[in-house]
């Protein structure tokens, strides 16, 4: 029970219910965990989701059509309810249309077209509360790492990184220079993948899916295939590759988000129950026993040999454990930096354009409260 929770005429304490509201564009763990915090708050959670015709004549196009964002949405696991079109700029009558008793949002600023801020209705009313924005993770980043082409967020100190003006380049031009989608380093730790893990674990009665991948940029294909093989069993394992192992087998920048923060993005979805991370490339007969698995399954994508030439999923196969799944999307992660790189000047007059408008806000705010200018 969330502590704002009014009484209801009967002397109950009536259910706290909560409105977010956002793009949520190429949803990733960002997302989820402002959801997932939202929901802390009360006890019902309604997220609004803008449409396409919304966000374009506010931001830019965005690379997720509606109904992907609407599905994706509906997925993370803290959802209660989702509300199509929502409106850009929150109102009250939104919030008692729904009868919510407050929006949340992250500590970052909305900025609309005009350069106002899309909640201070609601601020001004009292009914908005804030949480704390997950660092190191934007759309605005994202879009950004795939139209410079860079492995520069994943790689680990150490390693060659391409020289200083390449690093300065992709600061300033990926994100620029908010501090609300300016480029970061996202920090894995114990504690945010356990407030992401749903802490259920496998009964022996259970029957035990496994799936592997590299789940880059967690998309509606990935989604439709979880949903699919979750039918077929009652625990949902999935393992996640390693940077290098997805980047041996699929080349190029791949992958385009790092380990951590694909672990992040599959465990917020409701069809999983537990994910490996770095599994091993070739599903053994150890890791079989191991989580006692029933039934290995596969989707659409092209299953790759190991480093020897080998079947990855030969083990499972002789075993009579094997399964391909047709998840019927079409939607790779190849297929989404396709879309960005075609439509290259738009995203990147879109970035431009938010990184600007943020700054002027950013800027104004730091006057008001009487800071000195920033560098």
């Amino acid at each position: 029970m969330g502590e704002d929770g009014k009484v209801a005429p009967n002397g109950d304490k009536k259910p706290v219910r909560v409105w977010v509201d956002g793009c949520f564009d190429m949803v990733h763990f960002g997302h989820a965990n402002l959801i997932r915090q939202a929901k802390l708050l009360g006890d019902y959670l309604i997220v609004g989701v803008h449409s396409d015709e919304e966000i374009a004549k506010q931001k830019g196009p965005p690379v997720y059509n509606q109904e992907e964002r609407y599905k994706l949405v509906r997925a993370i696991k803290w959802v209660d309810e989702v509300v199509e079109d929502a409106p850009y700029s929150t109102t009250l009558e939104t919030l008692d249309k729904y009868d919510c008793d407050f929006v949340c949002h992250g500590d970052d600023i909305s900025v609309m077209a005009n350069g106002q801020d899309a909640y201070q209705v609601v601020k001004d009313a009292n009914r908005y509360r804030e949480v704390k924005r997950t660092q190191g993770v934007s759309t605005t980043d994202i879009v950004g790492r795939m139209l410079l082409v860079t492995k520069t967020h994943h790689k680990r100190e150490g390693e060659d990184l391409p020289d200083k003006k390449t690093m300065n380049d992709i600061q300033k031009d990926a994100t620029g220079h908010s501090p609300w989608t300016g480029v970061s380093q996202f920090l894995a730790t114990t504690q945010r993948i356990v407030q992401f893990s749903g802490g259920r674990v496998a009964k022996s009665t259970d029957k035990v899916i496994y799936v592997a991948g590299a789940f880059d940029c967690f998309h509606i294909g990935h989604l439709s295939f979880l949903e699919k093989a979750s039918k077929h069993g009652d625990y949902v394992v999935v393992g996640l590759h390693t940077d290098a192992e997805v980047n041996r087998y699929c080349g190029s920048n791949y992958p385009i988000m790092n380990l951590h923060e694909r672990v992040l993005s599959v465990l917020a979805c409701r069809y999983v129950d537990e994910v490996v991370i770095g599994a091993p490339y070739n599903v053994s007969n150890d890791l079989l026993k191991h989580f006692n698995v029933s039934l290995v399954m596969h989707g659409n994508s092209k299953v790759y040999a190991d480093e020897n030439g080998d079947d990855p999923y030969g083990e499972a196969k002789r075993q009579g454990k094997f399964q391909l799944i047709e998840s019927q999307s079409s939607m790779t992660t190849a297929v989404i930096v396709q879309r960005i790189i075609e439509h290259r000047k738009n995203y990147e007059e879109r970035n431009r354009a938010k990184e600007k408008r943020e700054l002027s806000v950013y800027e104004s705010t730091r006057k008001n409260k009487g800071f000195p200018d920033a560098i």
